[in-house]
């Protein structure tokens, strides 16, 4: 293995030869051999999204060459364009600030860019990390990581599973069967109307998402080491944000207050905690659908999905909710992944909060997860759901909980009489209302009418 000599103010230190980084990446990667998590690839595009529009805005400000900021430029395309994927290998668990994976970025940049322009023009914190420090860089590749993953992938994949959940609601509106509260037999409902509440909790928690975003638009940028805008053009902050709004296609403003901008960071805790919230409901849709689909033959078993793969390797014939299973466990996930994310978020001393890399790598693991997640569950489970007619049929016609409708005609206490004579004697509502005199078989059939449960009947 052949090497280089990298120097820093703190000395020289040995690269590998085909590398692009510098001593402060080479010392961060020798300091921190901690577990196998690294800074994720997302965050590095966000980097090269703001150093592009850092050149860009001190070119336009007159304080950058063209020739130098070109290159720059060029190089921060490259990594957009995934050509320098393993140049970036530090740790999550570095400096809390994420310094050394600022000047990983730096580093690859000026050294590209010297490669490029063919002789050594380029400095990491002089050119590339011009009017930047990593306290505000890394907190604005946070939220631009953030925005970007959410739009680009969560949102599509939230609302994939609301149309096919609004498809099946409206398939299946005309399928009563019966509802079930506390795990108990409940009123009537219909299958759509079931459904119905699982798209209402994709479209609420999408609402939630997308608003919480506003917070995660304002971006720290141009506050430099503590939130003075030391060492910045007076209308740096402004252009930046513009810059990489036009770069990225989506909005991003200045943050009005870089003091907070640089210590807080409650915009991605409440952006995770929505995240959380869908979390929450998918939980509990994917429970649903396998408590329902529970069986075949000893279960609710009320409706069928796809049978993608055996399920046992010891049972013949066995087929599992697999689907349903990952949903879950990536929704525990999620919602330990907020855990992190709100205590980190909390420990912000004086100027700076130094948790941001396990911020942002649970943040964009949370959302690659559920995403990843809810379209898997559409594509090999919900848009296969079909009815099971003779066991929604059976479950219907023997549930007790029917005589609910009974109640305004014949009173709580008479309705309650018959129930439980049904559920002591192992006869159906009919035969025990008939059986204790207080309705005919006629009378029975009239009230009995399943349709006029399911909406407001007084």
């Amino acid at each position: 293995m052949s090497y280089h000599m990298e120097r820093d103010s703190m000395g020289e230190i040995k690269v590998e030869s085909d590398k692009l980084w510098g001593a402060q990446t080479q010392r961060s990667l020798e300091n921190f051999k901690i577990g196998t998590e690294k800074m994720p690839l997302e965050i590095i595009r966000a980097f090269a999204i703001l150093k592009n529009a850092a050149a860009l805005t001190n070119m336009e400000l007159g304080l950058l060459s063209k020739e130098i900021g070109t290159a720059i430029i060029t190089v921060c395309e490259e990594i957009l364009d995934n050509k320098l994927n393993n140049q970036f290998p530090l740790a999550v668990w570095q400096t809390g600030s994420g310094t050394q994976s600022n000047m990983n970025v730096n580093e690859v940049i000026a050294n590209r860019a010297n490669q490029i322009l063919g002789e050594n023009l380029v400095h990491p914190n002089d050119h590339v990390n011009k009017a930047q420090s990593s306290n505000d860089t890394f907190p604005t590749a946070m939220h631009i990581a953030t925005i970007m993953e959410i739009e680009e992938k969560l949102l599509p994949a939230i609302n994939k599973l609301e149309m096919t959940f609004r498809d099946l609601s409206k398939q299946y509106d005309q399928v009563i069967k019966i509802g079930r509260t506390h795990l108990q037999d409940a009123t009537p409902i219909t299958l759509g109307q079931e459904i119905s509440g699982w798209y209402a909790m994709l479209e609420k928690t999408k609402a939630m998402i997308s608003s919480s975003m506003e917070e995660v638009r304002e971006i720290a940028l141009g506050g430099t080491a503590v939130g003075t805008g030391l060492n910045t053009h007076p209308k740096f902050a402004e252009l930046v944000a513009k810059n990489i709004s036009q770069l990225t296609g989506k909005k991003f403003i200045t943050a009005t207050n870089k003091f907070h901008a640089l210590t807080s960071k409650d915009g991605l805790v409440y952006t995770h905690g929505a995240i959380k919230a869908l979390a929450a409901d998918m939980l509990k849709v994917a429970n649903d659908v396998r408590l329902l689909a529970s069986g075949p033959r000893c279960g609710i078993g009320e409706i069928n999905i796809p049978e993608n793969e055996p399920g046992s390797s010891i049972m013949p014939g066995k087929v599992n909710p697999t689907q349903c299973e990952a949903m879950t466990m990536v929704c525990c996930q999620v919602m330990a992944n907020d855990v992190a994310i709100s205590f980190a978020a909390s420990q912000g001393n004086f100027q700076l909060n130094v948790y941001m890399p396990v911020i942002i790598y649970n943040m964009l693991q949370s959302i690659r997860l559920i995403s990843d997640a809810l379209n898997s569950f559409n594509d090999n489970c919900a848009v296969g759901i079909t009815p099971n007619y003779e066991k929604i049929e059976h479950n219907l016609e023997t549930s007790l909980m029917l005589v609910t409708a009974l109640t305004p005609h014949i009173g709580y206490d008479k309705a309650a009489q018959i129930a439980k004579s049904a559920h002591k004697n192992g006869k159906t509502l009919k035969q025990a209302a008939v059986e204790l005199g207080i309705l005919t078989e006629e009378k029975y059939d009239e009230l009995m009418d399943f349709s006029s449960m399911l909406h407001p009947s007084l």
